[in-house]
């Protein structure tokens, strides 16, 4: 397997970059408060790295993330990328296609999903094996809900519909990570059937593998704050970057990222060879809950006193940290899934896996 990214993804990665990097400050973000900020999502949108991901792959859009993650900018660019962008483009019909796909490809069109399947939502209407029905219950938390003008749904069958927010009842909820959530009320709410019986762990494997990258970017933003922190702190006329446990610290923790990191990469990249990546998928979530915990944990320590500080740029990258752990699951049941995935494993080649 190679990751080398290509042109077309060096190029974009190098873009966003310079985008977070610019309109992603710690000033901008303590001035926007908990919302999403309109201008940065307007500036993605424009600049074409939105509509570039069906373009440069599952493997591009962690590679965006990460810068995304770097910074902790407030845009729901996973969120809508996975959810309505690719969604729609590897599973809708071609009149879903030609009609969804240009406004998520600009921007002005939000897309946001309700995962994992829940057995709280009720499939109701002629159309409940296909095309279009009606859907009934409650999601208490969806991220960037607030945000979204669509939701992917998915029921307890493991289906997917796509849900107009205006025809639904949201209400705001408020989380650690300013993700601009709500609740999703449906109540005989129109939908339509997006994609087949496969579509809803083919996207659930792509939304692991896209926060996990995701997560790879906190944690590296964190641990940079870290390190540049220790090198200017002084203690008794050294900076802290000299101690041994400071050094010890730092590197378990870059060891961490980058277990992350290429496990994230593996699994996109396997995505984009059209091979099995279901057990990459959740290799990397494992590694995004559980090494990114002590990862935003070790950086939020290394600040000493500074790192209890909520006004502290690093305090973002814990609570995202945090929150991107919860979202991605517990360790112990993403282990216990990935297990029974092996043990119930068809030949590998089966591009569905």
């Amino acid at each position: 397997m190679d990751f080398t990214p290509t042109e077309e993804q060096s190029a974009a990665r190098e873009l966003a970059a310079q985008i977070f990097g610019d309109l992603s400050t710690p000033e901008r973000l303590a001035a926007n408060g908990p919302g999403t900020d309109a201008e940065l999502w307007k500036a993605l949108g424009s600049s074409g790295l939105i509509g570039a991901v069906r373009d440069i792959g599952l493997l591009g859009l962690v590679l965006l993330l990460e810068e995304q993650g770097r910074t902790t900018a407030q845009v729901p660019f996973a969120a809508s990328c996975v959810h309505g962008l690719l969604a729609v483009d590897t599973h809708g019909t071609g009149e879903q296609r030609s009609r969804l796909l240009p406004a998520f490809e600009d921007g002005s069109a939000v897309a946001t999903g309700a995962f994992p399947a829940t057995t709280g939502i009720r499939v109701e209407g002629a159309g409940a094996s296909g095309g279009t029905a009606t859907l009934t219950g409650t999601v208490p938390a969806v991220p960037w809900l607030r945000d979204a003008t669509h939701v992917l749904v998915a029921d307890a069958a493991h289906r997917l519909w796509m849900v107009r927010a205006a025809d639904a009842r949201t209400e705001d909820v408020e989380l650690t990570a300013p993700w601009s959530a709500g609740r999703l009320v449906l109540d005989a709410t129109p939908a339509e059937r997006i994609g087949g019986d496969s579509a809803y762990e083919r996207v659930l494997a792509d939304a692991r593998t896209a926060f996990a990258g995701l997560q790879a970017g906190v944690c590296a933003g964190s641990l940079a704050r870290a390190v540049d922190y220790t090198s200017v702190r002084e203690q008794f006329g050294k900076p802290l970057a000299a101690k041994q446990a400071v050094l010890l610290r730092a590197a378990d923790a870059y060891m961490d990222t980058e277990a992350i990191r290429v496990t994230s990469y593996e699994a996109a990249w396997r995505r984009d060879e059209l091979l099995g990546y279901r057990e990459a998928a959740l290799t990397a979530a494992w590694w995004s809950a559980e090494a990114g915990t002590r990862v935003v944990h070790a950086g939020q320590h290394l600040h000493g006193g500074m790192g209890a500080d909520l006004d502290h740029p690093v305090h973002r990258h814990f609570l995202w940290g945090r929150q991107l752990a919860a979202y991605l699951g517990c360790g112990a049941e993403l282990l216990a899934e990935l297990g029974e995935l092996i043990a119930g494993a068809e030949p590998v080649g089966e591009g569905a896996r």
